[in-house]
């Protein structure tokens, strides 16, 4: 414990308050030890530097508490006359506050007091010191520069801006943070605890659905003297947890705490996916991202990704568990990338109405199972379960007919708890009743086909610009950049449709739309069509977008036509088309009429031929 005492002034009557902190650097404590010292008779108060003892003058009384003492000096009798109640009040030549009247107006050193040295060290024995926890040595601040894509204008990137959020070390030298701390990163560092330098991290995979990230830094520097965490088991409720992180609000590391309030089935809002998840009650702000969640014995049991808020919420926020993070960290270690969690590939309803069990022919008896309403065409499943089937029980565990199955003594969960837990390719043995018969089948499961994908995954986004008519597939990042991050309230019904309910039926299936029009004479009437989706070309159903170019790249035809949504019609001739589309680049400043990875052998940019045809004539 350590006292560094400066020069100071006060007048008589006034408090003069030494703190005394702990400056030990391996302390962490939610309420740090201080003792403060309140002098108001400054003439009765002598400091003995040498003294190695909590020290107790006359006239002074010292209060031990729990993890701090308090010294403090007793005013003269003369300075409690009930006279001087209510007396105004100045501010000395010191910036302390003294009476107008009556008492002493000066200086410290004019009351005789005298100051020790400025180096002078003051000891307090019956503080309790002791190491910090260890794990927060562990716990890493991540600064990341993002260059996302411009999916309003996919032939350019937005503005960089940067970021910041939290992550751990694990074993094996490599990092945990969030996937959306460093989603779209153009550079990634990391600085320790305590240390002044930021070193390069290299981002080795991204999961986001689970919205994990695997960090790893070579500088060796960066992992001296430093233990990785150590990963415990699911939490229990009311356990008590703690977060550590950096979040807004200060520079340094932060610490909060709270009690497991609930474990179930959770909506990823950056995946759109359905995961387990722990519900805490510990503040979780912006900048905890991917920091560590601790149970009181010291072990990771997740990492904070997200927190509800609203009005009608309050202390709620959200944690991955380990057995998550046990999964994304397999799956890498097994594949050498991140190859996702799997799906069933069925679209179920729960049975809990007595009439619809009897029409679907389940005996009184027969109180379990889900009713399956769609199965995805993409998807294993398609060939061994149809609609209608019931579906009894998955890898001999009974589905409840509200689709929920034993998970902990006295808790239950949804079913898609157990399909989450394996691996793309694992096979599941699933219980059926079918036209009133039990079946048993075996399925694959394997990685979910999304017709209107979540995430591109890094990739940039793709387009193909015809005589001004700019094509580009839908995802959920192109209908945030048109309509904001409340899309699903403002984007056309009938995309809305297809990106909640539709499902894929082939694994390379897009929705193509024209996102824009870029005006020229050659597409006058057109000009307002925008992020409408395209049936057709020349009446040929539209597979995705590459599918599209090599149509245009293809036609012998006169004219083009496209068939879009709400019954309209575009044509354009063939060969004007194709003549002017450079010119429409060039004065909207776009470098190719596609994106890269549309340009094939077969299909090289309009303008590459132009500038071969100028370099010969200039021969």
């Amino acid at each position: 414990m350590e006292l560094l005492v400066g020069s100071a002034a006060t007048a008589a009557g006034a408090a003069t308050r030494l703190t005394l902190a702990d400056h030990h650097p391996h302390r962490i404590s939610s309420s740090p030890c201080a003792v403060s010292l309140e002098a108001r008779s400054l003439r009765d108060l002598t400091l003995n530097s040498s003294s190695e003892k909590p020290w107790k003058p006359k006239h002074i009384n010292l209060q031990k508490f729990k993890r701090c003492s308090k010294i403090s000096c007793l005013k003269h009798e003369e300075q409690q006359n009930s006279k001087r109640k209510e007396r105004e009040k100045k501010h000395d030549r010191n910036g302390f506050e003294a009476p107008l009247s009556g008492g002493f107006n000066g200086s410290m050193e004019d009351s005789g007091f005298q100051m020790p040295d400025a180096d002078w060290l003051y000891k307090l024995d019956d503080v309790d010191e002791g190491p910090d926890a260890p794990f927060l040595d562990a716990v890493v601040k991540v600064y990341c520069t993002h260059t996302d894509p411009n999916f309003s204008l996919p032939w350019q990137k937005r503005r960089q801006y940067s970021s910041t959020g939290s992550g751990f070390m694990i074993q094996g030298r490599r990092l945990l943070t969030n996937a959306h701390c460093v989603e779209h990163h153009t550079q990634v560092k990391v600085k320790r605890r305590g240390d002044d330098t930021k070193f390069v991290a290299t981002v080795l995979a991204i999961g986001p659905e689970c919205d994990i990230a695997l960090l790893a830094v070579d500088d060796e520097e960066f992992w001296k003297g430093v233990e990785p965490l150590k990963f415990g088991s699911l939490p229990r409720l009311q356990d008590a947890v703690t977060v550590v992180g950096y979040p807004i609000g200060g520079e340094s590391i932060s610490v909060t705490s709270g009690v497991v309030s609930r474990i179930e089935v959770t909506s990823y809002v950056h995946g759109a996916s359905e995961l387990l998840g722990v519900q805490i009650d510990a503040a979780i702000n912006a900048g905890n991202s991917g920091g560590p969640v601790f149970h009181e014995n010291g072990e990771c049991v997740g990492i904070a990704f997200q927190s509800l808020k609203g009005a009608d919420a309050e202390n709620i926020g959200y944690v991955i568990p380990t057995t998550v993070i046990h999964h994304f960290l397999s799956d890498y270690d097994t594949n050498g990338k991140y190859t996702g969690f799997p799906s069933m590939g069925v679209l179920w309803q729960k049975l809990e109405n007595p009439a619809l069990r009897a029409f679907l022919k389940m005996k009184p008896d027969q109180k379990q199972g889900v009713l399956v309403r769609r199965v995805e065409p993409t998807s294993p499943a398609f060939q061994a379960i149809k609609e209608g089937d019931v579906l009894l029980s998955f890898d001999n565990i009974p589905v409840a007919n509200e689709g929920t199955v034993p998970f902990r003594a006295g808790e239950r969960i949804s079913f898609g708890f157990l399909i989450s837990q394996k691996f793309s390719g694992d096979t599941a043995k699933c219980k059926m009743l079918r036209d009133g018969e039990v079946i048993e089948i075996e399925t694959t499961l394997k990685a979910p086909v999304h017709l209107v994908p979540v995430h591109i995954e890094g990739k940039l986004p793709s387009y193909l610009i015809v005589a001004g008519l700019v094509f580009t597939p839908v995802c959920n990042p192109y209908l945030e950049s048109e309509y904001g991050q409340d899309f699903e309230y403002d984007a056309p019904v009938k995309i809305l449709e297809k990106s909640r309910h539709g499902m894929a039926e082939f694994d390379d299936e897009q929705l193509v739309v024209v996102s824009q029009v870029l005006a020229n004479d050659v597409n006058i009437g057109y000009e307002e069509i925008a992020n409408t989706l395209v049936k057709t070309f020349n009446g040929v159903k539209i597979r995705n977008l590459r599918h599209l170019a090599d149509l245009i790249d293809t036609c012998t035809d006169d004219f083009m036509r496209f068939e879009l949504d709400y019954c309209s019609l575009v044509v354009l001739e063939t060969k004007v088309a194709r003549s002017v589309t450079p010119k429409i680049l060039e004065d909207n400043c776009v470098p190719t009429d596609r994106s890269q990875d549309l340009i094939t052998s077969a299909a090289l940019p309009l303008q590459k031929e132009e500038e071969d045809a100028t370099a010969n004539g200039g021969l």
